[in-house]
């Protein structure tokens, strides 16, 4: 058994209590009320609702260049450094990606990961032994559902994917798609897919908004990439008021996939409370594809993370839920519990 003491953000509200969570055999037993003299604030660990890890191998390599020419199918620079790299090169620089978001407050990533059933496979060797879950969308023919977890399709544009939708219903598993980045064109062909996940819709208009609430279907956003790639802002006050919104970083090559900093991008930059940008980077991508995860309540799974709340960053601060989300930092994390 262990106990987290600080200031517990409790349930999908994060309401503030003082006291400590109670974790036994990787779960919540309990979540006790009491004083303590712990100054951290405990909170659900971070989900990264969408990456593309494989983006390792060439940070900083796309800046400046568009969108068709930093990470589009098949041409694009990114494509073009992943074939160039060899699988102990793809494998070491995931890997250390992977440590950097653990490091970050990040339990758990939902990532795009190109090059069928290899590239799957390289993610996997990855992510050994380390403290930290990605969740496999994985590319190619349907075969890359005997490795991935789900499929993740690079855009209805760029095919129809009816075969691999078929197959992903078939064996119970999450179908993703990107729609809506460059422009809307294929906002409705993804819909028309019946997707599990929706990635981006910097472009979705009120009709797409409106199917797409009817489809039920979530969405991950990932502000910070778009800004950078130039495509537009995603209509995030939108996007809550009809659906699950979840928050992603993107791809590796243009920023960082720290949480922490697209949580306080997002907040500042978005018509949105810090308690709807948490809910974000926490259990709507966990929810988006299953996942025990992004809240703390008892007989969930114990992903916690533990931040200083009197760090020189964090004291002083009047709100642990804007302080975490607006204004922490690596540097600010303690632990992560898993």
């Amino acid at each position: 058994m262990e106990e987290v003491a600080g200031t517990v953000l409790v349930g999908e509200s994060f309401d503030p209590v003082s006291g400590r969570v109670v974790v036994e055999d990787g779960r919540i037993a309990a979540i006790e009320e009491a004083d303590t003299d712990s100054t951290d604030i405990v909170l659900p660990a971070l989900v990264n609702a969408h990456t593309h890890l494989g983006d390792s191998v060439a940070k900083e390599a796309g800046v400046g260049l568009s969108l068709d020419e930093a990470v589009a199918p098949p041409n694009s620079l990114k494509h073009r450094r992943l074939a160039a790299a060899n699988t102990e090169e793809l494998v070491a620089a995931m890997r250390r990606t992977l440590r950097f978001m653990h490091r970050t407050g990040t339990a758990r990533c939902l990532d795009f990961r190109e090059s069928g059933p290899a590239g799957a496979r390289a993610l996997r060797d990855a992510g050994e032994g380390l403290d930290i879950d990605p969740f496999i969308f994985g590319s190619g023919d349907a075969s890359v559902l005997d490795v991935a977890d789900g499929y993740g399709a690079s855009g209805a544009n760029d095919d129809d994917f009816a075969e691999e939708r078929a197959a992903a219903a078939e064996r119970d598993v999450p179908f993703a798609i990107h729609a809506g980045e460059p422009d809307a064109t294929d906002i409705y062909p993804a819909l028309d897919l019946d997707p599990d996940l929706l990635v981006h819709m910097v472009h979705a208009e009120d009709e797409h908004l409106e199917r797409a609430a009817d489809q039920g279907v979530p969405i991950a956003v990932c502000p910070r990439a778009n800004t950078v790639l130039g495509v537009g802002k995603p209509p995030i006050r939108e996007l809550l008021d009809h659906t699950t919104v979840a928050l992603g970083s993107d791809n590796v090559m243009l920023n960082p996939p720290s949480m922490l900093r697209e949580m306080a991008y997002t907040a500042k930059q978005f018509d949105v409370t810090a308690r709807e940008v948490l809910g974000m980077a926490t259990r709507a991508g966990a929810d988006a594809v299953g996942l025990d995860a992004g809240v703390i309540e008892p007989g969930k799974r114990a992903d916690l993370l533990v931040v200083d709340g009197d760090s020189d960053n964090l004291a002083g601060t009047e709100d642990p839920v804007r302080a975490v989300v607006r204004r922490a930092t690596g540097l600010d994390v303690e632990r992560v519990v898993r």
